[in-house]
């Protein structure tokens, strides 16, 4: 009985890690980004979840399941950047790929200094982005 007790959790532990391993967090203002981002995610076969802001994202509860987060860097409310922060104020190590509008190249060393993996500069290359994603899931 003992076995099959730790076999089960076993089991589940390694569920949920390869679940966590996919879940890719979308984090943008504007909703025809998200879609997209959101309808990407899934050819490629990543489960993602959307968020219209920073603070939807922090107060969702899906900190923990998110195993790559992709945001805007100018958002209403809490930037992208100040989202980085608070995360790794709070010990959350999730690989971030910043999306923007803006190429801002001090923003963008500041995003690469503080451990993002990609900083890219709108329209960019789905492939591109799909490789950061993987590196990120890899990482």
């Amino acid at each position: 009985m003992i076995a099959l007790s730790f076999a089960l959790d076993y089991f589940l532990a390694s569920v949920a890690k390869e679940e966590k391993r996919n879940v890719v967090a979308i984090v943008d203002d504007d909703e025809q980004v998200r879609d997209s981002l959101h309808d990407l995610m899934e050819s490629a076969g990543f489960r993602s979840l959307e968020f219209a802001s920073a603070e939807e994202f922090l107060n969702s509860g899906e900190r923990e399941h998110t195993a790559c987060l992709i945001t805007d860097i100018r958002m209403p409310g809490m930037s992208g950047l100040e989202l980085q922060t608070k995360l790794k104020q709070e010990h959350y190590r999730i690989p971030i790929i910043f999306i923007t509008a803006q190429g801002d190249e001090k923003m963008r060393m500041q995003a690469l200094r503080a451990g993002a993996v990609k900083f890219l500069t709108k329209p960019f290359d789905d492939e591109v982005l799909l490789e950061g994603v993987r590196v990120a899931l890899d990482s």
